[in-house]
């Protein structure tokens, strides 16, 4: 059974990414809105790098990765980013709102990430986990092949 809940995009996704932040008692610094802003202007996956970037192009001064890392950490412990652990990059949650777990289908042809949301699917993969002894924090699902469009080329 898939997850339901609201989508965001643009200013919709950067107010409720704020919004979150500060529910969690974290200031929504001009340089946390920056990093979001570049963020979630990816159409695929970015790393810490491509962010850092495209914040120091939009700012006209160099801002250094590992400053973009730490507000990344943050942010995927806010639920405002999921970091997508095979390509070491992040993509920005369009529901930071809503807390679930998440599965990345990832092209291997052209890189993209799709998100889904399958609760039942998630949550078999913790009942296994508690089964075997182990308390699981953080399922990290990920399946990779080709996307529609590419398997269409």
């Amino acid at each position: 059974m898939a997850h339901v809940h609201s989508v965001h995009a643009g200013k919709s996704l950067a107010q409720a990414a704020q919004a979150t932040m500060e529910r969690s008692g974290e200031q929504w610094t001009a340089m946390r809105a920056a990093v979001f802003d570049a963020l979630s202007s990816f159409q695929k996956p970015a790393s810490a790098y491509d962010i850092a970037d495209r914040v120091s192009k939009n700012q006209g001064r160099r801002v250094a990765a590992n400053s973009v890392y730490r507000i990344l950490d943050l942010f995927v412990g806010a639920n405002l980013a999921h970091r997508v652990e095979s390509a070491n990059a992040y993509v920005a949650n369009e529901h930071p709102d809503c807390l679930h777990d998440c599965i990345f289908l990832i092209c291997d042809q052209c890189g993209q990430a799709t998100h889904i949301d399958d609760d039942l699917l998630a949550g078999g993969v913790r009942d296994a986990a508690r089964q075997a002894g182990f308390a699981p924090e953080r399922p990290v699902i990920e399946v990779r092949g080709r996307c529609s469009h590419c398997e269409a080329d």
